[in-house]
């Protein structure tokens, strides 16, 4: 096996010969002859051990027994105890869950403080296999059938190519001792009850079935990039950035074959889960949405509008008299006063100073909302001003106004209110000006 670790490392990861690398390291028998293999190749790391306060006086053994081999090894060791526990409590998560965003977290701290370039995990072939059961029976898309990624940003997983089975028979081989983790026998755990259960019934229709199994999922892996290749090259025919988040096409996807599963493609990293919803909405009404815990996607005529949730209130902003210059979270407002009305633009308006009472406010628009819009006779309902300029929803919540007192005195960047215009040649005339 230490001849073959070391050409999976020349072959699919030889840039680690020349990085700094962090290892975690549980004490668990992969880990551990991990942590050998990588010091038979000469790899230039250190250890990173989790103490996860589970297992009481056993948490405490694998901490005193990893510690040990650091030394044993002469490399340098990373350790942190956590209240696995209440940190899955108080974020209303599995412990597994809360142990895997614990270590993760940590791992990336360590590695930016200590400039890891990165971090190996001993994830082997019978993990993956695992994993693809429990996607399986949870549901998933084929990127959960086709298996635990072998690199992942930072995180590498240079076992993955290896069975259990060979990595405890190099170990005790080697004489290499490791501790057994007791959690690892009780069934109450999915992983567990796959391992113990669910596989073995498999192994013994196929004594070969781990080998099958990792062919079939190369397979999977092969279809996957297939589907990610054919994305790209739809994607920019469907999809397009917006200033709110983006717009899908639904003409465009109506012609394709298979729109629905397209559109999975499309957004399945955004949390939907109501897929049916999703479809459907290509033939709702204008205005129909589904959300996910993030994100929100509107009818909006021709187009599915992808916009991310936003949970803060609006606030309301306030200018004052003497300011020259508003620095506010959505723009930059600029107050100068000129001789005459310039060339007129949807970024500036120009106002009769004396009509304005100070301190202006600026506000998102609220429906009932009324102005009377330059150029136009009587007053007119924002809501009806959005409706005849065919404003999307996103752009409607995005709008702000520019306020004195209880009056509109600006649709910013789209309408100005003829109350506050210049009747006077020779009157003082103060430019506004909004910029991003």
């Amino acid at each position: 096996m230490e001849k073959a670790f070391k050409n999976e490392i020349k072959l699919q990861f030889p840039y680690l010969c020349n990085s700094k690398l962090l290892v975690a390291v549980s004490g668990g028998v992969d880990s551990i002859v991990l942590t050998h293999l990588c010091k038979s190749a000469k790899l230039d790391f250190a250890l990173a051990h989790c103490n996860f306060n589970l297992r009481d006086e056993e948490s405490d053994a694998d901490e005193d027994f990893v510690a040990a081999l650091a030394k044993r090894l002469k490399v340098k060791l990373f350790t942190e105890n956590f209240d696995t526990a209440q940190y899955a409590q108080d974020n209303g998560i599995s412990i597994q869950m809360a142990a895997r965003d614990l270590r993760y977290e940590w791992f990336e701290e360590l590695s930016l403080k200590h400039q890891f370039d990165y971090t190996l995990t001993a994830h082997h072939a019978n993990d993956n296999l695992e994993t693809f059961f429990i996607n399986l029976v949870r549901g998933t898309g084929l990127e959960g059938l086709s298996g635990i990624n072998s690199h992942n940003n930072k995180v590498i997983r240079p076992l993955l190519n290896f069975s259990r089975k060979e990595i405890e028979t190099y170990a005790k081989a080697n004489k290499i001792a490791w501790r057994e983790d007791s959690s690892n026998a009780s069934t109450k755990y999915l992983r567990n009850k796959i391992r113990h259960e669910i596989v073995p019934i498999f192994e013994e229709l196929n004594p070969q079935f781990l080998e099958t199994f990792m062919k079939t999922q190369s397979h999977l892996k092969e279809n996957e990039e297939l589907v990610e290749d054919y994305m790209s090259l739809l994607y920019p025919k469907i999809i397009a950035k917006t200033k709110f988040g983006y717009s899908l096409d639904i003409n465009y996807l109506k012609k394709i074959p298979n729109p629905p599963a397209v559109l999975y493609q499309l957004l399945k990293s955004f949390g939907f889960t109501e897929w049916n919803d999703v479809y459907n909405l290509m033939t709702a009404q204008p205005g129909k949405m589904v959300f996910s815990a993030s994100h929100r996607l509107i009818k909006d005529r021709d187009y599915l509008i992808l916009t991310e949730i936003n949970n803060t209130e609006d606030r309301e902003y306030k200018i004052a008299k003497d300011e020259d210059f508003a620095i506010l979270p959505m723009g930059t407002f600029s107050f100068s006063e000129v001789d005459r009305i310039g060339d007129k633009n949807s970024n500036c308006i120009y106002v009769d100073p004396e009509k304005l009472d100070f301190p202006l406010q600026v506000r998102k628009w609220q429906e009932g909302d009324i102005f009377y819009p330059f150029g136009m006779q009587g007053k007119k309902k924002l809501s009806d001003f959005f409706k005849d300029k065919k404003l999307s929803l996103p752009e409607k919540e995005n709008s702000w106004l520019l306020c004195s007192g209880d009056k509109i005195v600006w649709v910013i960047n789209q309408r100005a209110d003829r109350r506050f215009s210049i009747n006077s040649p020779n009157q003082k005339i103060i430019k506004i000006t909004f910029s991003l």
